[in-house]
């Protein structure tokens, strides 16, 4: 009998129940555990837990703003849910870092793609055997990823977004695939495709839209797709969903919010370099190979078989590796054509490039694919063992100490170990009677991983590059005058205004910034500040790195060095001395103060 006519059946309930109960228990040990162990990172997560922060003790929830200004890059829903956690009380015992309310919407957004992926693949098996292992290790290919374990853990609206983009897009498929039309609920994926934008903005449509144009040209069966998806009065509910916050937030903020969100942080950064990340037009690609780790021969394979010249439409209920092929390739097209690049732009592939990951395991890859797979942990491991070789070579200003601490606290060759375990269960599963496992096998040492290895090394990262920062904003609070100005040049670190709860005046190490600085304390306001005239007696703070401070004219400006701690020195200024030097640096040539030019990511 051919599939047509017997199509795979769902997995049994009690096997649903176990498969999801694992994937719970696998999200929380990839996502949760010990999520608040470690400090914000900067530069951004700092920026978006400090508006969180604000919103829930100003009670704006509209506008986001940092450091007493707007902050227009992104939508509020990241803020919305990281406000939630910090209304909770008792911040001090349970949150003292600052991380687990701002950290936790990320962690379960990527649990709920874990759970989404598993969930869709045990309702609609697409092949005929392995249906719980194939959900398992589907589940487990995105959130191993690296890149998914990276910003699952970080305080940015990139997880939220993949994860409302992902579920939507699940919830499309699965409307087009059941045996009867969903009468009463395909109105959700058009909600949650809502939270999308409300995530990161339009691109969660032209993504959606892409995705679905793919799908439909290469299924040939638009008029089934339009059907079941009911676009028109879908796109209405999203515009319900999402629209009233931006239609009030340009009622409020005007056109300074419509020239940064849209002018900006959309169009411009699609058209334009922002940032000066100006990357060729093949960035995508090794990201694609880094991203999906150690599994990426198995991706490339599941990509190219799902594409593979066919003419007669798929089953709608068998079609779920060309429709993640689609929505992979959608993102790459996008993302490709725009001129701004960032790695994180590849994280809404991610759930797919998991979806062809499982799906090409399971349909017994052929051997290039297991093999090269296997080559590529076995080079994984390889590197790790011999970490003693290439950790000495890291050469990180912000990090001077971490080549010794590394290489004394064994954690890297822990990891070997993982890495080499894995390797050996990959080995002997690839037999035949065994192969239904074999991704499994590779993928539960390296879930080990992340608890015993991954997670401590981050610990030991954290005490190197963010701990001194923290520190350094405890003695400005234990030094601090009443109203003294607080500024940081050089190094910047947002995390400092976060720590301190004070507006800083943040100047880079041209000297420029030591004339803004002067500048800027006279004439700039921004909510929390007052600028102020230089009265003999005036001081101000100045948080400096090391290098930046024994550059001559900072290290002749007079100074009073009050704490020093990792690279980072405190140092009170007689503002009067800070005003004589900035008007020497002009006299001497150096242009004049350039702070009130336009600059949408300032802070």
């Amino acid at each position: 009998m051919s599939e047509q006519q017997h199509p795979p059946q769902p997995a049994a309930r009690r096997q649903v129940l176990a498969v999801l109960l694992g994937v719970l228990v696998c999200g929380l040990v990839l996502f949760v555990w010990q999520l608040g162990c470690t400090g914000l990172v900067d530069e951004t997560p700092p920026l978006f837990a400090a508006s969180a922060r604000a919103m829930a003790e100003t009670g704006d929830w509209l506008t986001p703003r940092v450091n007493g200004l707007p902050r227009y890059d992104k939508p509020p829903l990241v803020y919305w849910l990281m406000g939630l956690g910090y209304l909770l009380p008792g911040q001090q015992s349970w949150n003292p870092l600052g991380t687990w309310a701002a950290r936790l919407p990320s962690a379960l957004a990527s649990l709920a793609v874990m759970l989404s992926l598993a969930a869709t693949l045990l309702r609609w098996p697409q092949g005929r055997q392995q249906v719980a292992i194939t959900a398992f290790s589907a589940s487990l290919a995105f959130g191993l990823s690296p890149l998914v374990l990276l910003w699952s853990r970080i305080a940015v609206s990139d997880a939220l977004f993949t994860a409302c983009l992902a579920i939507a897009l699940l919830l499309f498929w699965r409307g087009y695939a059941a045996a009867e039309p969903p009468s009463c609920r395909w109105w959700l994926a058009w909600v949650v495709l809502g939270l999308a934008v409300l995530a990161k903005g339009p691109v969660a449509v032209v993504l959606s839209a892409l995705t679905l144009i793919l799908f439909a040209w290469r299924q040939a069966d638009g008029a089934r797709l339009l059907a079941r998806l009911k676009p028109w009065p879908g796109l209405l509910i999203t515009g319900l969903v999402a629209v009233p916050w931006y239609a009030a937030e340009l009622w409020v903020e005007g056109q300074p919010f419509w020239d940064s969100f849209f002018g900006y942080h959309n169009l411009q950064r699609f058209t334009g370099v922002v940032n000066n990340h100006l990357q060729p037009w093949w960035f995508f690609m090794p990201v694609l190979v880094v991203a999906s780790l150690p599994f990426t021969p198995l991706l490339l394979q599941g990509l190219v078989a799902s594409l593979r010249g066919r003419r007669a439409s798929l089953p709608p209920e068998q079609s779920l590796q060309l429709f993640a092929a689609c929505w992979l390739l959608a993102v790459l097209g996008f993302f490709t054509l725009a001129a701004t690049k960032l790695p994180s732009y590849w994280i809404p592939a991610t759930p797919a490039a998991a979806l062809l990951v499982a799906l090409a395991a399971q349909a017994r890859p052929p051997r290039w694919a297991r093999l090269a797979t296997l080559g590529l942990v076995a080079l994984l491991a390889g590197g790790l063992a011999f970490s003693s070789r290439w950790i000495p070579l890291i050469n990180d200003p912000e990090l001077p100490t971490l080549p010794a601490e590394l290489l004394a606290s064994g954690l890297v060759l822990r990891a070997a170990l993982w890495f080499g375990l894995s390797l050996v269960l990959g080995v002997v599963l690839i037999r035949p009677r065994w192969r239904a496992g074999w991704l499994l096998g590779l993928q539960l040492p390296l879930l080990l991983y992340v608890p015993t290895a991954h997670l401590p090394l981050l610990v030991l990262g954290d005490g190197v590059r963010q701990l001194p920062v923290r520190r350094i904003a405890a003695d400005v609070l234990a030094q601090r005058r009443p109203r003294e100005p607080l500024a940081m040049v050089g190094i910047l670190k947002p995390s400092l205004h976060y720590y301190t709860r004070q507006p800083v005046l943040f100047e880079g190490i041209a000297p420029v910034g030591l004339i803004n600085l002067s500048d800027r304390l006279a004439r700039e306001r921004r909510e929390g500040w007052t600028p102020s005239a230089p009265h003999p007696q005036a001081t101000l703070l100045v948080v400096i790195d090391q290098r930046t401070a024994q550059l001559p004219y900072w290290w002749s400006l007079p100074h009073q060095q009050l704490a020093s701690e990792g690279l980072y020195r405190l140092w009170r200024v007689p503002r009067p001395a800070l005003a004589r030097q900035a008007l020497a640096l002009q006299q001497a040539g150096v242009p004049g103060p350039d702070w009130q030019q336009p600059r949408p990511e300032r802070y």
